[in-house]
């Protein structure tokens, strides 16, 4: 017997019809003679419908409170499901994380999984069930309940799928794989067959919404199968993989990252140590820092720019205006109007001319690039923000992709 790892997003448990869906797919695993360990995320916009509510009671309510009240949303879905599979005729289970054995750390909102007790899991396989988990959310040493941040219904199934050595783990949502760019701005973007954890990671990292990183990187580590499929439509789905087959094309895809916002700290001084002393600062804030710019020293001067998240700018602002006299600058601007796009491939680190057709893409279409980043599989360039559509688009048809 197999053990099959499911993961359902918010859209697909979005109301009773789609529930009744996922019990349908559920079973249908089960009946082919599978163990079937189900996570489910909030239903539809349950998550910020939520966050509304706190905001309307409190809105410096604590990231404990929050914590507990998000982590409502997920048990709300599974409980449905499990109700609709009983409704079906067959054996369940539904159990919260904290039931199902999640163990994090102390981070209230961004919790990391510490380990995963799988022995009541294993005893309900052992008797036959489906067993449902609500994803998002685990138990930290105070016995209280935590949430795993963005994406953590994805990293909860993949969590899961390695703690039980499980043979697949399936992400259902609402696209039927992974595809070159979003189909929903690139109509003739192409569904790959299969895409390696490093292309999938750095896709996920620069704003392809399939799978979250954090997922991804632990599919990696713990060499986990992956499938990404839709719950709407019966076609064959994404592979991610370790090792996926070379075709003609030189990269994977082109993302597309709207929650950037780029800060400047103009006029620091030209000595060493001063990168050190501005990123230190952020890192003990946990402010995660993506593109780094330098300029070169002039007249003992140098000024350095970077890219944070939109929810971290206000934050990453106010630390390091506070610090400003101390780092020596002379001002810092920002901008949150701006876009990053990239494109990935692990088939550009061994083929010259491939940034030179994005950049030439770009220029053809008037579209001015404010930063770049580049390692052996991904380039990225910062853009105006009214810009990133048209620029997904001309990058996509630059490279001809499934041609």
């Amino acid at each position: 017997m197999s053990l099959i790892v499911q993961k359902f997003g918010g859209t697909s448990v979005a109301n009773a019809e789609r529930v009744f869906n996922v019990a349908r797919i559920i079973t249908e695993t089960h009946q082919a003679g599978n163990g079937v360990v189900a996570v489910v995320s909030a239903q539809g916009d349950t998550t910020d419908d939520l966050i509304e509510k706190a905001k309307e009671i409190n809105p410096a309510a604590s990231k404990r409170e929050m914590d507990v009240l998000l982590s409502t949303g997920e048990q709300i879905s599974m409980a449905l499901v499990a109700m609709a599979i009983q409704k079906m005729g067959f054996p369940v289970v539904s159990l919260t994380g904290q039931q199902a054995g999640m163990r994090t750390d102390n981070t209230y909102g961004n919790a990391r999984i510490n380990r995963i007790d799988t022995e009541r899991i294993q005893s309900e396989l052992g008797k036959g069930k489906i067993v449902i988990i609500a994803g998002f959310q685990g138990l930290n040493r105070y016995d209280d309940i935590t949430t795993l941040g963005r994406g953590g219904s994805d990293t909860t199934a993949v969590a899961f799928a390695a703690a039980l050595n499980a043979d697949l783990c399936q992400i259902y949502t609402d696209v039927d794989g992974v595809y070159t760019a979003d189909p929903r701005i690139v109509k003739d973007a192409h569904k790959l067959d299969e895409i390696s954890y490093d292309e999938m990671l750095e896709l996920a990292s620069l704003g392809a919404q399939v799978l979250h990183n954090r997922s991804v990187e632990m599919a990696k580590r713990y060499n986990v199968d992956l499938e990404v499929l839709s719950s709407f439509k019966k076609n064959q789905g994404t592979k991610v993989k370790e090792v996926v087959h070379v075709e003609k094309m030189l990269i994977r895809g082109v993302a597309r990252d709207n929650d950037v916002a780029r800060i400047s700290i103009i006029g620091l001084p030209d000595q060493p140590g001063t990168a050190f002393r501005i990123f230190s600062l952020l890192a003990k804030s946990r402010i995660n820092v993506d593109i780094i710019l330098q300029s070169i020293g002039r007249d003992g001067t140098k000024d350095v720019s970077f890219t944070v998240g939109k929810g971290c700018l206000d934050e990453a602002l106010t630390i390091l205006n506070e610090n400003l006299p101390g780092l020596g600058g002379r001002a810092i601007t920002h901008d949150s109007n701006i876009s990053k796009v990239s494109i990935v491939g692990a088939g550009m680190a061994t083929n010259a001319g491939v940034a030179a057709t994005m950049f030439e893409a770009l220029y053809e279409a008037g579209i001015n690039i404010q930063m770049i980043s580049t390692s052996e599989i991904k380039v990225s360039v910062l853009i105006d923000l009214d810009e990133a559509e048209r620029a997904v688009k001309v990058v996509h048809n630059a490279f001809h992709f499934g041609e």
